[in-house]
């Protein structure tokens, strides 16, 4: 008997596993849609001060041909701007490494090959350019070779016009330093009533202030580059507030209104979003005044309060280094004329002015809209298909499994009990 139930029990249980598998093969199965995978894209915000990794993902079958893009993480570069490295071959490569290779590691491998990744320089790759184009080139090719030595899809590095990059015809503000060295002279020491009381600074007349193509036009004819300046913080608001002025022309409109240099100004309506360096000068403002800035008038108060401030005063309430809070009173008085003179908010429409650093989860600036736009020319893919049971055949199949296993057990406990009877009959 036992030589009968070990000879046809193998073939019972070949039998039913056989008709198991044909079960599975020939039951109806649907096609079921499954989720998109991401694609993800990578946009390097080289700026004059550091470099920004931004690393953007969206779905991968898009919609309506576009894709809904939304920031993944981020990465800052340690050191300087890429145009900080001139003349230091290798330097400017170097300090990207580590967000690319953060961005290695982030993006899943299997999206590596499709991943667009470029580089947008700004403001000081710009001046660069006007001062030696042909470092700038090489310095472009330096980290163009970098990009390229990823497993990414490289699309360029390029220098972004002011207009490409969007921003609101900001200057910058460091600049602010060599109009005063030009109002006063050249002098063992001048005053600067942007900087804070307290606030002093040493400065080479020619790398820090006449070798910038900003100031080409106001550079003497003699002078001694090597040649040091003390430069005194004076914090007086109005004088401060005079020297900004002179960034703007608002003469020589051609138009019913302009905004300044001749440009047509419509009048603003609609909500409005400041960011960048909108953004920290607005949280610099309200962090030194607790004033909310909800008109012209309290605008006004709160640069005021800021520009009478000691630099001492002005680290310990913000609690931030000299270096962030030398340009704060410059920079306020910016954007109150840019605001007020220039673009012309009033009481009505100035708090519809969103001073924003993130949205949507996302950092605010020109990258996120480019990768919008390079989206564009990725292809979309379409939904992954795959097979799948209905609900019905799959509990049908789940139950014959079960009662299999049942009938099993079954088996080999009446097996064990007829063997320990014989057992005991013995």
């Amino acid at each position: 008997m036992a030589l009968r139930y070990s000879q046809t029990l193998p073939a019972v249980v070949l039998l039913i596993l056989a008709i198991v598998g044909i079960l599975l093969v020939v039951l109806p199965a649907k096609n079921v849609e499954t989720p998109p995978e991401y694609m993800y894209g990578i946009v390097l915000d080289a700026g004059s001060s550091h470099t920004s990794m931004y690393i953007y993902k969206w779905p991968a079958d898009k919609q309506n041909g576009t894709g809904i893009v939304t920031q993944h993480s981020e990465c800052n570069a340690q050191g300087g701007g890429i145009s900080s490295y001139a003349g230091v071959h290798g330097g400017a490569a170097e300090s990207l490494k580590a967000c690319l290779e953060q961005a290695v590691k982030v993006i899943p491998k299997s999206r590596h090959h499709q991943t667009p990744l470029q580089l947008g320089a700004t403001a000081g790759m710009r001046l660069l350019n006007i001062v030696n184009a042909t470092e700038t080139q090489r310095l472009l090719k330096e980290v163009e070779n970098k990009l390229r030595s990823y497993p990414f899809k490289f699309k360029e590095a390029i220098i972004l016009s002011g207009q490409e990059e969007g921003a609101y015809g900001w200057v910058t503000v460091n600049y602010l330093l060599e109009n005063f060295v030009k109002n006063e002279g050249v002098k063992p020491q001048v005053s600067n009533p942007c900087y804070p009381h307290q606030f002093n600074i040493s400065i080479k007349l020619g790398k820090d202030v006449f070798d910038s193509p900003c100031t080409k036009s106001y550079r003497p004819a003699q002078f001694n580059p090597q040649m040091s300046v003390s430069v005194v913080g004076t914090g007086d608001y109005q004088k401060c507030l005079d020297n900004v002025k002179e960034i703007f022309s608002f003469d020589n409109c051609s138009y019913s209104k302009c905004s300044f240099n001749g440009v047509f100004q419509p009048n603003v309506r609609g909500s409005f979003m400041a960011f960048s360096a909108f953004f920290f000068a607005h949280s610099y403002i309200t962090n030194l005044t607790s004033i909310p800035l909800t008109s012209p008038s309290r605008l006004e108060k709160a640069i005021r309060i800021i520009c009478n401030l000691t630099i001492s005063e002005m680290t310990k309430r913000t609690n931030q280094k000299e270096k962030h809070m030398k340009n704060v009173c410059a920079v306020s008085n910016f954007i109150q004329v840019l605001l007020l003179q220039g673009y012309k908010f009033n009481e009505t429409s100035l708090p519809s002015i969103s001073f924003q650093k993130k949205a949507g989860g996302a950092s605010v600036g020109w990258a996120l809209g480019y990768m919008l736009s390079r989206s564009n020319l990725v292809p979309a893919e379409g939904l992954g298909l795959m097979k799948a049971l209905a609900l019905g055949p799959w509990a049908g199949i789940l139950f014959l499994f079960i009662a299999i296993l049942l009938i099993a057990l079954g088996y080999l406990i009446v097996i064990y009990r007829r063997t320990k009877n014989k057992e005991g009959m013995v």
